[in-house]
Formats: structure tokens, sequence, C-alpha cells
């Protein structure tokens, strides 16, 4: 009796599937979160660019109102649909020959097995407005 206990514990066939589905779920875990957190990247990547394009437009005009930098920021962002993620909040605020562009995206992450935290991207930009010559 104890020849045959000796012979299965030294035999290793099937060690392989063993550790292959222990190390598959796991591995799929890592892959889909660095998926998550590229979208993340993508996400602030098109904020930052919506922003440029603000900017750029409020440096290039002379007298643009917040309403259309609001809408040339909304129209130049991307990344930041379709992924279970929304931008909270689109502002513009004046302050003396300057303008002051802020977006906030909010997205809940999701890791296949557990819901992981909020996360809240903000980006600001600083906008110095062509003064008209007198």
């Amino acid at each position: 009796m104890t020849k045959i206990l000796k012979r299965l514990w030294a035999n290793e066939s099937g060690a392989n599937i063993i550790e292959f589905a222990i190390a598959v779920p796991v591995l799929t875990v890592f892959i889909y979160g660095i998926f998550v957190v590229g979208k993340l990247f993508e996400a602030q990547a098109g904020m930052q660019h919506a922003l440029g394009e603000a900017a750029r437009y409020a440096t290039l005009f002379p007298t643009p109102t917040d309403d259309q930098l609001k809408a040339k920021m909304a129209a130049k962002k991307f990344g930041v649909t379709g992924n279970g993620g929304a931008l909270s909040a689109l502002s513009v605020s004046t302050s003396g020959n300057t303008k002051t562009l802020s977006l906030t995206y909010t997205q809940q992450t999701n890791f296949l097995l557990f819901k992981g935290p909020n996360v809240s991207l903000t980006r600001t930009k600083k906008v110095y407005l062509a003064v008209p010559a007198a």
C-alpha cells in the first residue's frame, strides 16, 4: 500500500494543468487592469487636447465667450466617452486678461472580478488673452 502512495506522490503528470488553472485568472485580471488604466491615460490625453484647442481658440480670437470656449472643448475631446465614464465638469473662469479652462472626468474602474474606486481626472489650463491695441 505504501508503494502505491509513494508512486502517486512522485507522479507529476497533470501538474502543469493545475499551475495553468491557477495562473490564467490572475494573468487575465492583470491584463484587463492594464487595459482599464490605458483607457484612463487616453481620457487624460483627450482632455489635454481639448484644453489646448480651446486655449488656442482663445488666443487667436480677440473676445471669445465662455460658451464658445466650452463648445470648443466639448467638440475636441476624445477618449472620454464609451468607457463607462463621463465629463462631470466643463468650466471657464475669467480673471483680468486671463481665462482658466478646466475639465473634470470621472470613471468607475472595473477589474472584471471586483469594482475599483471612482477615478476623477481634472485638467486645467490658464490662457492669457490678447489685449486689443487701444
